[in-house]
């Protein structure tokens, strides 16, 4: 057994050891109990996160307060904390969904919406909190009531860090809501208000904002009329590029753990994805976002592995589908950058089979007959171009040294029977 099997092991123990204590507490030792469970929770990795919170915990759980052992009250406490870093950490998992205490949730929601006047607002907002962070699936008429409520608390405008605090959990939550088909009358207008109240005031914080995107793009996922909202009415691509910017500026490359902005960067990029693929607009502010993409992807090189290798996935992904123009890519810095990195002495096949495709694709674009003859002029110089970029930079040596991987690629990465010329650029 490996060391890190061991050390998942006794975190599973530890806290097993710990929620048996519950049982046996008044309710001010269950709060030191549950505070010494929620500091555990915030240092666990993803293995030992899933591997403690099962559906056989959480039926634990739901078992302490069926005999009264654990105050509904005391619950939030924990699981606030659970749903906060499985959200932080974008941990997907299933688990809760399969327990008895997500129908508990849900039968606590659903009770206290019946009633006419709640007491404790923020006992029904924490509850719909914790079920929509840590849920998988929603039925519709759980996100009826959850949303709302949701999108209320995230229209509070106080500026006080309690409210900051508030509306940023209240948005990670609804980013959660990921293939659930929402109604857009139940969203568009209040987070559309959130948003561009942000954009004039800037008073959300870099987490909750790309929550915010995160819950708007997922719901395009769906719904494709949301282009225009998106692009034009909420600026995506100006946004995006700034918020990039903004937190490659204060992430901290040197540190071993990732820190939250390296986590935020990685779901704005995530969220690029979705929207290469799909969006049909062609805009010039495409060329800002590109560009933005490099100096991140320069930044995070050999210090953040995983976001480089997400940004060439990106160029990738952009030089295949819709709303990139070749020009966007070339003027943007796209192609000099992997050009840079085709170099690199350890490449893993993932990164190989990226940038190949990426070159392919360009390649395939390059050599399109047809147009009218400014569009032949443009086609010809940006050829030109790229070409001088390439053979600067050494570019058919690099593919050439790949012939004998293109057969594995193609099997690895289902390439279409692709030969060493399909990547070649002839002017």
């Amino acid at each position: 057994m490996s060391t890190q099997d061991e050390t998942t092991k006794k975190v599973v123990k530890k806290f097993n050891e710990i929620l048996k204590e519950l049982e046996h507490c008044d309710e001010d030792e269950q709060k030191k109990k549950i505070e010494e469970m929620n500091k555990m929770t915030g240092e666990m990795n993803e293995e030992e996160f899933k591997s403690v919170f099962t559906a056989r915990m959480f039926n634990k759980i739901n078992e302490i307060i069926k005999v009264k052992k654990l105050t509904i009250e005391n619950l939030i406490l924990l699981l606030k904390r659970i749903s906060y870093f499985k959200m932080l950490a974008f941990i997907s998992t299933q688990s809760f969904n399969y327990s008895l205490l997500c129908k508990k949730l849900k039968a606590l929601i659903i009770d206290e919406d019946k009633k006419k006047e709640r007491m404790n607002e923020k006992y029904f907002i924490d509850l719909c909190e914790c079920y929509i962070s840590l849920s998988y699936n929603f039925p519709p008429e759980l996100l009826s009531i959850c949303i709302p409520c949701l999108l209320k608390v995230a229209l509070n405008k106080e500026e006080n860090e309690e409210t900051q605090n508030e509306v940023e959990m209240a948005l990670l939550a609804l980013s959660n809501i990921i293939y659930s088909k929402v109604a857009k009358e139940l969203y568009i207008k209040e987070i559309v208000e959130i948003m561009k109240y942000h954009q004039e005031h800037r008073n959300l914080t870099h987490l909750a904002y790309q929550s915010a995107w995160h819950f708007l793009i997922n719901r395009f996922r769906q719904d494709k009329s949301l282009e225009d909202v998106i692009v034009n009415e909420l600026h995506f691509a100006r946004e995006t590029a700034g918020e990039l910017n903004g937190l490659s500026k204060c992430v901290d490359w040197k540190r071993e753990k990732e820190e939250e902005k390296a986590v935020v960067l990685m779901e704005w990029l995530k969220a690029l994805d979705i929207c290469f693929i799909y969006f049909r607009s062609r805009n010039e502010v495409f060329i800002l976002l590109t560009n933005c993409i490099v100096k991140l992807f320069r930044a995070a090189k050999d210090k953040h592995r995983k976001i480089s290798t997400y940004c060439i996935y990106l160029f990738k992904v952009a030089a295949e589908f819709g709303a990139f123009q070749i020009s966007h890519l070339l003027n943007g810095g796209a192609v000099d950058a992997v050009l840079e990195e085709i170099h690199e002495p350890t490449l893993n096949d993932g990164i190989v089979g990226k940038m190949l495709l990426f070159f392919m694709n360009i390649s395939k674009k390059l050599k399109k007959e047809g147009g009218d003859e400014m569009d032949m002029k443009e086609r010809k110089m940006m050829k030109m171009d790229i070409f001088e970029k390439a053979e600067e930079e050494g570019y058919e040596d690099a593919i050439a040294g790949f012939h004998k991987t293109i057969n594995f690629l193609n099997n690895k990465f289902h390439f279409k029977s692709l030969n060493i010329a399909d990547y070649f650029m002839n002017i």
